[in-house]
């Protein structure tokens, strides 16, 4: 039943990397009743579950969409389609123009956006599809007041240009890269964008306005010396105008975490200067004072080393094979690997924490160059690797990644199953499921056509060594902690 007396908040994204943070953030006050709108319900932790009303669809479903603005004053509006495969510009447009709809005929009284910095004229394509956005959510300004929040490069644990920077600034003392990476633009703390969007449900209705947030202005070169000082790490940056944002892409793929379509458009994104269009932050929220660049960088470092991590870039995304509605459900599979490991009179709840704990820093034990070997070939043909890693080591919740899988399901002592998210000819699940005594650990496969079973039958001396010895490794690990 809704409080009449509180102010009635709805958040899209709410599993993404923004959203995950801002509920938490949200959660602490008293005087708001939040609602978050999902396409997987099941990826909102279980503490929030019980904490807030959750509907579930995506805002290509106006009945959906209608349901979830229902009663709602301030609606957040924090998702976009940069992962999508098909025609993300077209699919921003039409979920904007939807969403900023449904809102009016809801009675909302306000949209809060979280945009791009950048002007229209140099901006990629990406950050041009953010800008139209933005525009179709304050299209309707005698019906909808909407506050635009830009914000240029976000530095947190998780988000994906602090993870470029610090595998670009851990793994190469020397950089040789394109031109542009003197190219200008304004580095803003994770902690401040949340600010900026908590305090903007306070902000009375005076109608549209965009408000451009940052720190200082520094180029990418500028950010990753600056992030080595903060690591204690001198780096060496060499400008030369023949890298093309093609290669750049490809070079960032085979150091970083992010995939090639992500990386492509993060590179096409910095030959842009993306600086602040006005002073609408300072005027509007004056207590709020963004930190440095390094103290941005050291705080996301600090919640890394702590295994504090919120939230990932990959949390979620547009992109079809970056959520798991649906996919915790390999029956389909036609081909199976199960391997049957006895525990004995190990707990069940131990076994079970060591599955959680596989890939990441501690690898995938002995065959674990095997493991590398598979994902340095995903990452070449475009794929996530195995260096994605995971956002804390203990710990898993459905919608994790975890290195080229994804955390479909969990249920708690008895069953953990993760899809796969490298390029495959089918599709594939890993599955661990406590039995008694027993550990069965099953992969699915689901074949695509004759390519799909070669590529099974060609690995499968492969198989047998891996498989085999990560069960068996599993159940090891829990005995030795016993």
């Amino acid at each position: 039943m809704p409080d009449m007396d509180k102010t009635r908040i709805l958040i899209t994204g709410a599993t993404g990397y923004i959203g995950r943070r801002l509920k938490n953030r949200l959660l602490a006050h008293q005087d708001y009743q939040l609602r978050l709108f999902v396409r997987n319900k099941r990826k909102v932790g279980e503490k929030a579950r019980q904490s807030v009303e959750i509907v579930e669809g995506d805002t290509f479903n106006t009945e959906k969409l209608a349901q979830a603005l229902a009663g709602i004053d301030v609606a957040f509006y924090l998702i976009h389609s940069m992962g999508a495969d098909k025609d993300f510009k077209s699919l921003d447009k039409v979920s904007a123009e939807n969403f900023r709809d449904a809102c009016i005929n809801a009675g909302v009284k306000k949209i809060i956006y979280l945009g791009g910095l950048g002007v229209k004229e140099t901006a990629s394509k990406h950050l041009l599809s953010r800008i139209e956005t933005g525009e179709i959510l304050s299209g309707r300004p005698d019906d909808i007041s909407t506050i635009w929040i830009r914000a240029g490069v976000i530095i947190g644990s998780g988000s994906a240009s602090f993870e470029i920077i610090r595998n670009l600034v851990q793994k190469l003392p020397v950089m040789v890269t394109p031109k542009w990476v003197n190219t200008k633009t304004q580095p803003i703390a994770v902690d401040d964008v949340l600010s900026y969007l908590e305090e903007s449900v306070k902000v009375e209705n005076t109608g549209n306005v965009v408000v451009d947030i940052g720190s200082d202005v520094m180029g990418f070169k500028e950010m990753v010396i600056a992030a080595g000082h903060a690591m204690g790490l001198k780096r060496f940056i060499i400008p030369v105008p023949v890298l093309s944002p093609r290669l750049s892409s490809y070079w960032l793929v085979l150091i970083t975490t992010v995939p090639f379509k992500m990386a492509a458009a993060l590179v096409e994104g910095l030959k842009s200067e993306t600086v602040q269009q006005n002073d609408n932050a300072a005027l509007l929220f004056p207590a709020i004072k963004p930190m440095s660049f390094i103290h941005a960088v050291e705080h996301a470092i600090n919640e890394i080393e702590k295994d504090q991590v919120v939230s990932r870039w990959c949390d979620s995304s547009a992109g079809e094979v970056c959520d798991i509605l649906d996919q915790d459900d390999p029956s389909s599979a036609v081909i199976r690997d199960r391997r049957m490991v006895e525990f004995g009179n190990v707990a069940p709840e131990k076994v079970f924490r060591s599955a959680l704990a596989i890939g990441g820093q501690r690898g995938w034990y002995k065959y674990n160059v095997l493991w590398r070997l598979r994902g340095a070939i995903d990452k070449m043909v475009g794929g996530y690797g195995l260096n994605r890693g995971r956002r804390v080591s203990g710990e898993l919740r459905i919608g994790d990644a975890l290195d080229f899988w994804k955390v479909a399901d969990i249920k708690p002592n008895k069953r953990l199953l993760l899809l796969a998210q490298m390029k495959l000819p089918g599709k594939a699940w890993l599955e661990f499921v406590i039995e008694g005594d027993i550990l069965v650990q099953t992969a699915h496969f689901y074949p695509r056509g004759l390519m799909g079973r070669l590529y099974w039958y060609s690995t499968l001396l492969f198989h047998n060594l891996v498989f085999q010895d990560l069960a068996e490794k599993i159940v090891k690990q829990a005995r030795e902690s016993s």
